[in-house]
């Protein structure tokens, strides 16, 4: 009934009951997976997650965050793990500007603008931002131009860096689709993405008593538009919230839409479940 299209199932946080939580989602009507790749390792793990459960599919990818880590040749890699019959996407892959390293130097440069000193180190934070930026361009342009050689969509990673993820973009337009997954922003920018051609995933942030916009934002986008997602172990929905997330909280997800919506939870699980398959070519 469910597709829960953006989940980490390798993670270590599900090392000790990870059949159980297979077997709790199916029980709530999630009936298929997508294990995410962030990088190398997580992407060949999520592969095999894919061969033992046939319930699970998987991307693989390099996440922005990862990039500073992964071999210059990452991608020559990823292609090689791409002919895998359940691999449905390239990504987790974008641009991330949240955690830059002078974000790092945020705290004592605010005490220091205060005091009217420079804070040290400002220099080198700023060419660091640089090189940070332009790897995981690098591997952004990369993994697009893979996707568009494969024949696939991709799983977009977008965090502080909107203008940059859409101006990269745009040159794919017309040979690939993106989800811009866990997303987050207002009803202009959704709807932004979708005249793109470009879909949207929500998690249990809708749930959140504060998440108003993103709220607002499940209401509008067209049927058709969306996906639901847990981006589990992370943003259990409420009233888990805090809590470990696991695929089977798709239904709340889900629930929630279709109650801002005034929809059933079938019409909104047929609706998301329709354009889950047809993006991800699940068959």
């Amino acid at each position: 009934m469910l597709i829960d299209t953006h989940c980490h199932l390798d993670f270590p946080d599900f090392d000790a009951d990870r059949n159980a939580v297979i077997g709790r989602a199916a029980e709530a009507g999630v009936t298929r997976m997508i294990a995410i790749g962030t990088n190398l390792d997580t992407s060949r793990a999520a592969l095999a997650l894919a061969e033992l459960h046939p319930e699970v599919y998987a991307t693989i990818g390099i996440h922005p965050n990862e990039v500073m880590e992964a071999p210059d040749d990452a991608i020559s890699h990823l292609e090689r793990l791409a002919g895998h019959p359940k691999l449905a996407a390239i990504g987790e892959c974008g641009l991330d500007y949240h955690s830059l390293p002078s974000r790092q130097e945020s705290t004592f440069a605010n005490v220091s603008a205060a005091i009217g000193t420079t804070a040290p180190g400002a220099e080198s934070a700023a060419l660091a931002d640089a090189d940070v930026k332009n790897r995981q361009a690098i591997f952004f342009q990369e993994q697009l131009d893979l996707a568009v050689k494969l024949g696939l969509n991709v799983v977009i990673h977008q965090r502080d860096s909107w203008r940059d993820t859409v101006a990269a973009l745009k040159p794919f337009s017309g040979r690939l689709r993106g989800v811009f997954h866990c997303f987050s922003g207002d009803t202009e920018q959704a709807c932004h993405i979708i005249e793109l051609g470009h879909s949207l995933s929500f998690t249990g942030i809708v749930t959140f008593k504060n998440a108003k916009t993103v709220q607002e934002v499940a209401k509008r986008v067209p049927l058709g538009s969306f996906f639901v997602e847990t981006d589990c172990p992370y943003l259990a929905p409420d009233p888990e919230r805090g809590k470990r997330c696991e695929p089977a909280h798709t239904r709340r997800v889900a629930e929630k839409i279709a109650a801002l919506r005034g929809l059933s939870l079938e019409e909104t699980a047929r609706a998301t479940t329709e354009a889950a398959e047809k993006f991800f070519q699940l068959k």
